[in-house]
């Protein structure tokens, strides 16, 4: 089976579209979604109706449990906005009550059997969401883990693409579909075929011009989420 490995997407409808249609001529049939479907970015419900028609799970990153905790507390929100930008209290507008409540209440770690690979999906890592775990993180932190159950571990969270191997054990960061911090441009994720383990990465590209222009108008004062979507390689911010 053809996976598509993705996560990050952060309320940015324009670079989901792109992976999803790109995923799409691939043949995927299933989704695995890291989490972090809200913040930042300013379309959760779009991003949501997107979703829909295809086979998909998701587990909660930690912008799903900022959601769950703003939701109650006005203070919370109002930090979480002067952080981040609006994108948490954007996706409360948004969204509806149910909506809310089925991102709040999303698992976190899932375990997964596809096809007889035994797969666990991740944000941060399995014991914390908000733990992130980089391309050149020490061997060590991997060590403490208990990877070895599972043919393959999926994480997100650090927006950066990563693909290695702890002892039989492959784990996978698709990067981010919505905000990659690799300074390469684009929708990022990747593809799972569960027949031989095969990974392979992608970088959509897309019409940023939409979101660069309302990042100007929800969030003038946070010019990193502007920054952050079109920085390249050669740049030092």
């Amino acid at each position: 089976m053809k996976i598509a490995l993705i996560g990050d997407v952060h309320g940015n409808e324009y670079a989901l579209e792109a992976a999803l249609k790109a995923a799409s001529k691939l043949n995927v049939e299933k989704y695995l979604v890291t989490g972090d479907l809200v913040g930042y970015y300013f379309s959760p419900a779009r991003v949501l109706e997107l979703l829909k028609p295809f086979d998909f799970v998701a587990v909660r990153g930690n912008h799903e449990d900022m959601l769950f905790q703003a939701r109650n507390d006005s203070q919370f929100l109002q930090k979480i906005d002067d952080r981040y930008g609006p994108g948490i209290r954007i996706a409360l507008d948004q969204l509806t009550e149910t909506q809310v409540q089925t991102l709040c209440d999303l698992p976190h770690p899932l375990e997964l059997s596809i096809d007889g690979v035994k797969i666990l999906l991740c944000h941060g890592s399995p014991s914390d969401n908000s733990e992130y775990i980089y391309p050149d993180t020490e061997d060590t932190t991997f060590n403490i883990i208990d990877y070895h159950k599972f043919d393959l571990v999926v994480l997100g969270h650090t927006h950066y693409q990563m693909k290695r191997s702890v002892g039989k054990t492959l784990v996978v960061n698709p990067g981010s579909v919505g905000q990659p911090r690799n300074h390469e441009p684009g929708a990022q994720w990747c593809l799972l075929d569960t027949l031989d383990l095969s990974i392979h990465f992608f970088n959509e590209q897309y019409d940023m011009s939409p979101l660069l222009l309302e990042c100007d108008e929800h969030a003038p004062n946070h010019s990193y989420l502007k920054k952050v979507l079109v920085r390249e390689k050669s740049s030092k911010g």
